[in-house]
């Protein structure tokens, strides 16, 4: 069995999931980094008696954002690194995937019987949040997806000509 990672579609995935995350914390360094300027900026203009309305509201916005920012791209970042160790070490499994919720997935490996009882789908809930991304997932609905679990319940899935990852975490009954 080849692990995932060794995948060049899975690599390149990973490669942008990687990116985006380093996007986001960069992007909310910057944006705190402009906040703190702006404040400074801002007291400058108070001593020297020039007000200018909204100012604090823009630092205190430029800093919260940054910060939410900052936090979304190291929990990204996080992931990627989780999935990239989990990964090298699992092989894509192979199955179907059907829609059994609005962010709820079923995924029925190779070789699933839906008439024997004994067997049931790995059920799934979307971890992303993104309209268009469950919209994605939906669109693969009876279609074929590779999927793998990360650990935790935890599983990553995509499928052919899908330029990146969906992370799923087990689904609740």
């Amino acid at each position: 069995m080849i692990p995932a990672a060794d995948d060049p579609h899975t690599r390149t995935a990973l490669a942008a999931h990687q990116a985006g995350a380093i996007r986001w914390l960069g992007g909310g360094a910057i944006a705190v980094v402009l906040g703190v300027l702006l404040g400074a900026a801002a007291v400058t203009l108070a001593d020297s008696g020039r007000r200018v309305p909204g100012l604090g509201l823009a630092v205190i916005a430029l800093v919260l954002l940054g910060l939410v920012g900052i936090a979304a791209g190291a929990g990204a970042l996080l992931r990627t690194r989780r999935w990239q160790r989990a990964l090298a070490a699992a092989p894509w499994r192979t199955g179907r995937l059907r829609i059994a919720g609005p962010a709820i997935i079923a995924f029925e490996p190779e070789g699933f019987d839906e008439l024997d009882p004994l067997q049931e789908p790995v059920r799934l809930q979307l971890l992303s949040t993104a309209v268009w991304r469950t919209r994605a997932v939906q669109e693969l609905d009876g279609g074929e997806v590779r999927a793998a679990p990360v650990g935790d319940g935890q599983w990553v899935l995509t499928a052919e000509g899908l330029p990146t990852l969906y992370g799923a975490k087990a689904a609740r009954r």
